[in-house]
């Protein structure tokens, strides 16, 4: 994956460009991911997967009608076309008296507890296969399975 971090700028360029064509409101948000799984099967390796992704997703307003666009392409063009997309979808839906986004008011404020929800520790494919193995094992061990 790309080590490159993304811009500041990347979600408030783009909330402001859907803004500028033609939203009324818009938010914006960006993933990144990494995963590495192995598999076992009779106690050999049967395959090793790795996974990078970037992805964008923009949701856009316009009065009471929304459309939410993502991509994994992040290039300026790819960033327009979202954008205009998105803006040319809503116009096009259907309206929702519920759709909107929160009043600020009632937005969480930091600090915000923190969740233990990441674990930064990185496992090599063997120590992986290593513990893939020890779980089939322990399966197998079980009468019946």
């Amino acid at each position: 994956m790309s080590s490159t971090p993304l811009p500041d700028t990347l979600l408030p360029d783009l909330i402001a460009a859907a803004l500028k064509a033609g939203a009324d409101a818009a938010e914006a948000v960006s993933a990144q991911r990494q995963s590495l799984s192995v598999g076992v099967r009779n106690g050999a390796l049967e395959d090793v997967e790795r996974e990078e992704s970037r992805d964008l997703g923009l949701r856009v307003f316009v009065g009471r009608r929304q459309a939410t666009v993502s991509a994994s392409d992040l290039s300026d063009a790819t960033r327009a076309r979202l954008v205009e997309r998105a803006v040319a979808m809503a116009k096009l839906a259907p309206e929702d008296p519920y759709a909107g986004l929160a009043d600020e008011t009632l937005l969480a404020r930091g600090p915000h507890p923190d969740l233990d929800q990441y674990d930064p520790a990185e496992r090599s494919a063997a120590q992986l296969q290593a513990a893939a193995a020890e779980g089939e094992a322990a399966a197998l061990a079980v009468p019946g399975v």
